[in-house]
Formats: structure tokens, C-alpha cells, sequence
């Protein structure tokens, strides 16, 4: 049997493809479930969802990347059920108040390149008040003590747009006016890395980086593979050589189908994909034999098994994958998106022993 590794040992490896004692496991929840299952009297309150399941991970999100830093958000309309607002980005936006859900675009003061370099691009300095040095301070040190994998995490240039013009108009402007998107592009990933370089000089590296980058819908992406390796990669290759050279792995987490945007982020260099959703067309195993020497994976369990709350079902998902997908020690357990409150503590506690306990190597051949 393998020695047991620390979390931070074990990512670090698993991110590289290295042979490991088991494979990873993280998770992401929509706040109304973790609420429940406090009140519930699962979880006590303010406890850490790393010491209380046991996750390899431990992230900060430090930057501010709104345009106008110091703009008080404008409430334009609001009901009991929502708040309609107009934040510093110029952009119209209407918010759920009693469950989580993402907000709906309703307008931009963004729909071109003009409005781009009137109502934003100005404002995008490298600011130090864009920075939450102290969070990211105090999530490292307790990420170093319970040796945990630390993560910086944010958005890239996909999703650094979209809260600026919405995906209308910026999918748009990729098809008529493809050069103002890459000055979007430019700009966006230039003040990332500025951002990066000021908080990594004073605070440290972190272990690896996270980012987020939504560039799917169900069934399809966003924008075809040419399009993505003309505008989209450059940034992504250029975020991702910044984080190797300081010797830091790089997640690209992305829902929605992506499959045909796999072989130009491999192409960038991402050393792991995640979420991989299932009910929007991704297949894990597929992209395992497709990419399982050159990418590790996080998530691809189909979140609609553990809805069920049936253990039986829960089994077949996860004995129909994990076996396969931990072939090349690059697996790290996590659902296809985030877990909602229809899910039973119990359902979600027995997930992830069952799918830890399947996840076990045992010697250096399995």
C-alpha cells in the first residue's frame, strides 16, 4: 500500500500525473445547501467544509476586477424576490434575493468598442485596492498548516468580459469587430497578470491556480474552436506560461460542452480541466482516453445521481468512472457542478467515501 500523502502533496502530484496513495477530492456548493445542512445540525456554523469533508483544496479569490472601483452600486428597481442593479461596470443586472441563482443581463452601457473605451477600459489600472492582501495572507498560512493545496482563484479573459458587455454582445463583437474583443482580450489578461505580480511579490506564490472560465452551453460552446484559438487561447496561453514559470500548476474550470475548446486549452497548457458537466454533453471517460496523458481532470460525476439520493444509483455513476479516469493518477473526485439543496447530507457524506475508497491505488501497477 502506498504511504497516505498531505492534500498539498497529493494535488501537487495528481496536477502533474504522478503516481499518488488515492485520488483527490474537492467540491463546490450553492450557499442555500450549505445553509440547510448547517440548520440542519450537519455542519456547525462558521466550520471549515476542507476539515469537515476532508478536501485536498483550499482557494482565495483576492481580486476586484470591476471597472469603477469607487462606484456605490445603483439599485434601479427592486421586488421581493429580486434587486435589479447598476454596478461598476456599467452594467444592468437583476439578482435573485431568496436563492442562489447567476443574475440575468439586462443591459451594458458596453455594446461596442466606443462604449469599451469610454465606460470601462480607463478604469482598469493595477489598483492595490483591487487586492484583498489579507485574505489571500490568511487563507495561505491556514492552507500551510493543515498542508492543504492553496490555489489563487478568479476569472479569466472569458469571463472578465461577459460582466462587462454580456456574452450578446461580446460574442458579437468576436464575429464583426474581432479586434476590439482582443484589445478586451489584451487589456484584461494584461491587468491580471500586473495584479498577480504585486500580491505574488509580497505575499508568495500560491501553489497552483485556479481559473474560471464558463465558455459552454448545453449541447455547445459558446464559439466555435477557430474563433477560441484566434481571440480566447492567446490570453490563455499567455496567464498559464506566467503561472509555470513560477512553477505553479494551472485549472481551467469551464461549464457547459467544451469538448471541441479541449484540444486548444491543451494547447495553452492547462494541466487539469474541471467541472466536465455531464447533463451538458462532456464525457469524462472520453475525455480521459482523448487527453489522460496530457491532462488531469476535477469533477464528471453527474450531479443528477446524487439528486436521487439513491445509493445505488450514486454506486453506478461513480464505479462506472472512477476506475477508469484514476488509470493515470490524474483524477481529483468532484460533481459536474456545484451541489444543490436537493441533495441529502447523508447522499453527499456517503459520495465521497465511496467514491474515496474506489480511488485507492494500492501498488505501483493499479
Amino acid at each position: 500500500m502506498r504511504k497516505t500523502m498531505t492534500s498539498r502533496e497529493r494535488i501537487g502530484r495528481i496536477l502533474r500525473r504522478q503516481p499518488v496513495d488515492r485520488i483527490g477530492v474537492f467540491e463546490h456548493f450553492w450557499g442555500d445547501t450549505i445553509k440547510l445542512w448547517t440548520d440542519q445540525g450537519h455542519i456547525r456554523e462558521g466550520e471549515s467544509l476542507e476539515d469537515h469533508f476532508g478536501f485536498d483544496f483550499m482557494m482565495h479569490w483576492p481580486f476586484n476586477m470591476v471597472a469603477q472601483l469607487d462606484f456605490e452600486p445603483v439599485v434601479v428597481e427592486e421586488t421581493e424576490e429580486t434587486v435589479l442593479t447598476r454596478d461598476g461596470n456599467g452594467a444592468l443586472l437583476r439578482r435573485h434575493k431568496l436563492h442562489d441563482a447567476t443574475p440575468e443581463h439586462v443591459d451594458f452601457l458596453v455594446k461596442d468598442r466606443a462604449g469599451w473605451e469610454e465606460h470601462v477600459k480607463p478604469f482598469l489600472a493595477p489598483d492595490r485596492r483591487r487586492i484583498d492582501f489579507q485574505g489571500y495572507r490568511d487563507r495561505k498560512r491556514l492552507a500551510a498548516e493543515n498542508n492543504r493545496f492553496f490555489c489563487w482563484a478568479g476569472v479569466n479573459v472569458f469571463e472578465l468580459m461577459h460582466p462587462v458587455c454580456g456574452h450578446e454582445y461580446m460574442l458579437m463583437g468576436m464575429a464583426m469587430d474581432p479586434d476590439w474583443v482582443k484589445d478586451m482580450v489584451n487589456t484584461l489578461c494584461g491587468l491580471t497578470l500586473d495584479l498577480m505580480d504585486i500580491l505574488f511579490a509580497e505575499e508568495g506564490p500560491p501553489d497552483g491556480i485556479w481559473f474560471y472560465e464558463d465558455m459552454g452551453l448545453k449541447g455547445r460552446p459558446f464559439m466555435s474552436p477557430a474563433m477560441y484559438r484566434e481571440i480566447i487561447q492567446p490570453a490563455h496561453a499567455r496567464t498559464v506560461d506566467y503561472a509555470h514559470a513560477r512553477g505553479m500548476p494551472v485549472v481551467m474550470h469551464s461549464c457547459g460542452y467544451v469538448a471541441p475548446l479541449v484540444p486548444g486549452m491543451v494547447e495553452a497548457g492547462i494541466d487539469a480541466l474541471q467541472v466536465i458537466e455531464v447533463k451538458a454533453g462532456m464525457d469524462l471517460v472520453q475525455l480521459f482516453r482523448d487527453f489522460g496523458d496530457r491532462l488531469s481532470f476535477i469533477g464528471g460525476i453527474d450531479v443528477r445521481t446524487l439528486y436521487s439520493n439513491d445509493r445505488a444509483v450514486i454506486d453506478a455513476e461513480l464505479e462506472k468512472k472512477i476506475p477508469v479516469v484514476k488509470g493515470r493518477y490524474g483524477y481529483v473526485l468532484h460533481s459536474d457542478h456545484s451541489i444543490p439543496d436537493q441533495v441529502r447530507y447523508e447522499s453527499y457524506r456517503y459520495f465521497v467515501d465511496r467514491g474515496i475508497a474506489l480511488g485507492h491505488y494500492m501498488g505501483p501497477n493499479d
